[in-house]
């Protein structure tokens, strides 16, 4: 725990054991959704899934990032993770993305993880509403890993046919609003 750093998130007014339980259950939902995106991204098969694939796999490997990014602002704020990754599992802020009952269904698996993207935004804005202005570096972590939820979100939204994106996929490093918290 950084001291200082505890010290100025409480007098800014933000209940700091309540923002670390929820820096917590984001952590585990990105690394929970982290592995069922792997096992998502592995049933994107035949013409239709291979197609939706690549962008997966880049949301799959940003929500690894996100964790990554989490982990030193949770015990920077005198948090910890869970011993058993049960716990953590269970304690996830989004429900897990399972696979679908048809699990070659790319239409299907694209439901599942628009709606885990949704649920991100969701997190991420309410950690963004409640340091804003309080707690500037978990508030500019939080906005970088939303900026990255949200461009999920369109990504897959795009593929459900729900309206263009405006957004592209990424070409080269993944993560370019959460990259600067992984250095």
């Amino acid at each position: 725990m950084v001291k200082v750093t505890r010290e100025m998130v409480e007098k800014s007014g933000i209940n700091v054991d309540e923002l670390v339980e929820l820096l917590v259950k984001n952590a585990a939902a990105e690394l929970t959704t982290f592995y069922y995106y792997t096992i998502l991204r592995a049933n994107l098969i035949g013409l239709e899934g291979e197609g939706i694939k690549e962008i997966a796999e880049a949301a799959r490997i940003e929500d690894r990032n996100h964790f990554e990014a989490l982990v030193p602002r949770i015990y920077e704020l005198g948090g910890e993770l869970p011993q058993n990754m049960k716990d953590f599992h269970d304690i996830s802020g989004c429900p897990p993305a399972y696979l679908p009952k048809k699990t070659n269904d790319a239409m299907e698996i694209l439901k599942v993880l628009v709606e885990a993207e949704r649920c991100a935004v969701r997190q991420y804005t309410h950690i963004c509403n409640i340091t804003a202005g309080k707690d500037h570096r978990t508030y500019d972590l939080s906005l970088s890993i939303l900026h990255e939820e949200i461009q999920h979100e369109a990504w897959f939204s795009e593929f459900l046919g729900e309206g263009p994106s405006g957004h592209f996929m990424r070409k080269g490093e993944t993560s370019p609003f959460v990259r600067k918290f992984l250095e």
